[in-house]
């Protein structure tokens, strides 16, 4: 599950003047402020390497000995070169939150299940060419030294860090970013569809080698949109396959040997062998940046301990890391990074409220548990942080439009039939039981204060009427009854469908049983089932369920443009209608949409392409006004700001900052820059 600027594309050499001038202009034009959680369509660029701190020379912070002990211990023992060896020509200064911190100790979490990826991600994984700045209002240089644009938003140059290395100690260069265009990218087996932010025009992006620290991204039409995608988490293809380790796993590179490697991996093909050695393909389950140890990366931290079966994983500092603080200490502070792996949410709780957790939000910070965690403050050693969630609802509940079942899908595509459920949730009542009075009825819409806020589409049919919700469904079709009270399929047989929960969300839980009442009272027999995440996504894309109970990013500032996909089959989160967006994507398991899903396809392909972000705000607004007519989806209500909590010795981290799938929190803080005070 993203959010925006002023002509990202345009030359992004501009001074901080005129950056502030295109602020008030694009304020103007919206007619409001950005949202907390995100920035707003038309905040410009981050400026490159003519605009970025201060840089220490690696050669004065090597002499300054501003190296982590256990990497000096190394180096003197001959196991690692110096650390004026290690870091880049121009390593990036990063700020600190509180003050310089020390080095040592280790940062404990905990996962839940074996499938919980977005931990990784949202902590030690969120380094790439680009990325977010900590209040998520500007793109800025990362992993690229500085990048610039052109006017029409086709070409994008980025320029490397000369002397930047792989966590195993090998050059990072331009030949690596063209691995993944030319042998991954490009690749039809490894990639059956591209991503469509890396099309534009009809046609994928073009990536070439200008110099062994230059690449250029062209594309046949402007993709007004790029920077941004490539700031979140989709953005970490291009960095992450090291070609020095990888080329052994495909057949061009290593013929001769492939099939012995492809048996000593117990691999179906050389296409499964590299995703268990590389992973990361798109539209595959499966992550080897956390299951293989022995991938290099260019994280703080690197995978020692894998996500295969254990109880635990863990990371360790790498000993390349390019990012150095203020004073030209090397990063990351903190030695070591452990997740404790767990299925029980309350386990996680317990162990959060013992002081056993350093940092965590994740799994934890449901409404219900703050008023323990606040009670057990003292004893815990630990405070409170706030998340601003870019969430448009607390949760979707999406029918399958297109369902394999032909009667199903008939009543499921009735907007009567959708409407009905609608009106028959009282979805005060949820407010007031589970989300402890912290809401308002809302169903999946861009907030309030958003340049995208539509009315209509946030408070339509969230009124709980039964009389209005049966005559819905009556003039559905569902007239007739059976001998229970429960309404009968145009077949004659009972309407009963199941509702699928990811378990990881217990909240979501609670309020599907309330709304399992609530759909029973008015001739609707459903049944709630909870779900694995992964099973949950294997049902998903495979369009094998009935209903789902879904996330609900694209509710602030451009995260509405980045992650519209509860307004419209954009993705297979659209999970109301995922053949639809097979469709759109180019999948061959793709279903002809509807006329008015067509037309808001065309709709974002012109908002992609748009040079203007005025123009994008109007395609986006003309979207959501089919959105409202066609009510793909219910939420229940708006979501409160949340929390979560930190050790009183744990330092560095902001006491607030935005959260969202595109804004994968705390990542763009800068954990790397986190520590551990008396360790």
């Amino acid at each position: 599950m993203i959010s925006r600027m002023a002509r990202p594309w345009a030359v992004m050499r501009v001074s901080r003047m005129r950056m502030l001038m295109l602020l008030l202009v694009i304020a103007v034009l919206t007619g409001c402020s950005a949202p907390a959680a995100a920035p707003t369509p038309g905040a410009a660029p981050a400026q490159p390497a003519a605009e970025a701190p201060t840089v220490v020379p690696p050669e004065a912070a090597a002499s300054a000995g501003h190296e982590a002990p256990m990497l000096a211990e190394k180096v003197a023992a001959g196991e690692l070169p110096p650390l004026e060896e290690r870091l880049p020509a121009n390593p990036l200064v990063v700020d600190v939150v509180e003050r310089i911190g020390t080095y040592g100790g280790t940062w404990n979490m905990a996962l839940r299940g074996g499938s919980d990826n977005a931990l990784f991600v949202r902590t030690i994984g969120y380094d790439y060419l680009v990325r977010w700045d900590p209040e998520w209002k500007e793109v800025i240089p990362n992993i690229a030294e500085s990048f610039e644009a052109n006017e029409t938003a086709t070409e994008f140059t980025f320029k490397l860090r000369e002397g930047m290395k792989w966590s195993d100690g090998a050059p990072f260069t331009a030949d690596d970013i063209l691995f993944w265009y030319e042998d991954v990218l490009m690749d039809a087996d490894l990639t059956p569809v591209i991503p469509t932010w890396l099309v534009s025009g009809d046609e994928p992006v073009v990536v070439e080698k200008v110099d062994d620290l230059t690449v250029t991204f062209r594309f046949a039409a402007p993709n007004g949109l790029f920077l941004y995608f490539l700031a979140s988490p989709t953005g970490d293809q291009p960095t992450r396959y090291p070609r020095h380790y990888l080329e052994q796993f495909l057949p061009k590179y290593n013929e001769a040997g492939i099939d012995a490697l492809i048996a000593e991996a117990q691999a179906t093909d050389w296409i499964h062998l590299f995703q268990l050695k590389g992973g990361g393909v798109p539209s595959t389950p499966y992550n080897a940046l956390w299951y293989n140890a022995d991938l290099p990366t260019l994280y703080a931290w690197d995978i020692e301990v894998p996500y295969i079966g254990g109880q635990q994983v863990v990371a360790e500092r790498n000993p390349y890391y390019w990012k150095v603080d203020p004073e030209g200490n090397q990063l990351p502070y903190i030695d070591e990074v452990s997740y404790e792996v767990g299925e029980d949410v309350e386990v996680l709780v317990l162990k959060a409220l013992n002081g056993e957790l350093d940092m965590q939000e994740r799994h934890i910070s449901s409404l219900a548990n703050k008023a323990v965690f606040t009670d057990n403050m003292d004893k815990g050693n630990y405070h409170f942080f706030e998340t601003r969630f870019a969430d448009n609802n607390v949760m979707s509940i999406a029918l399958n439009l297109n369902h394999k079942d032909p009667v199903l899908r008939e009543i499921f595509q009735s907007k009567d039939f959708r409407i009905g459920l609608s009106h028959a949730i009282n979805r005060q009542e949820i407010i007031d039981v589970v989300l402890v009075g912290q809401g308002e009825p809302w169903q999946p819409a861009p907030q309030p204060g958003s340049p995208f806020y539509n009315e209509r589409l946030a408070k339509q049919y969230t009124e709980f009427d039964v009389d209005l919700a049966n005559q819905h469904l009556d003039a559905a079709g569902l007239t007739e009854r059976d001998a229970e009270g429960f309404r009968l399929r145009p077949d004659g047989s009972r309407l009963t469908f199941t509702v699928e929960v990811i378990s990881v969300k217990p909240d979501w839980i609670d309020m599907m049983e309330l709304i399992e009442g609530y759909w029973e009272a008015v001739g609707v027999d459903v049944n709630i089932s909870t779900v694995d995440r992964s099973l949950g996504y294997a049902h998903r894309d495979a369009v094998e369920y009935d209903a789902l109970a879904w996330w609900t990013d694209g509710g602030a500032g451009l995260d509405t443009i980045l992650d519209p996909y509860l307004y419209f089959p954009e993705h297979p989160d659209s999970a109301f209608a995922v053949a639809w967006a097979y469709w759109y994507m180019g999948d061959t398991r793709g279903e002809e949409p509807s006329e008015a899903a067509k037309r808001q396809m065309e709709l974002y392909d012109q908002l992609k392409s748009a040079a203007d972000p005025q123009v994008q705000v109007d395609l986006m607004n003309q979207l959501l006004e089919i959105s409202a007519d066609e009510f793909y989806v219910m939420g229940i209500s708006q979501r409160a700001p949340g929390y979560g909590i930190v050790k009183n010795n744990f330092h560095n981290v902001p006491d607030s900052f935005p959260h969202a799938y595109n804004y994968p929190a705390p990542a763009p803080t800068n954990p790397e820059q986190y520590y551990i005070e008396g360790e």
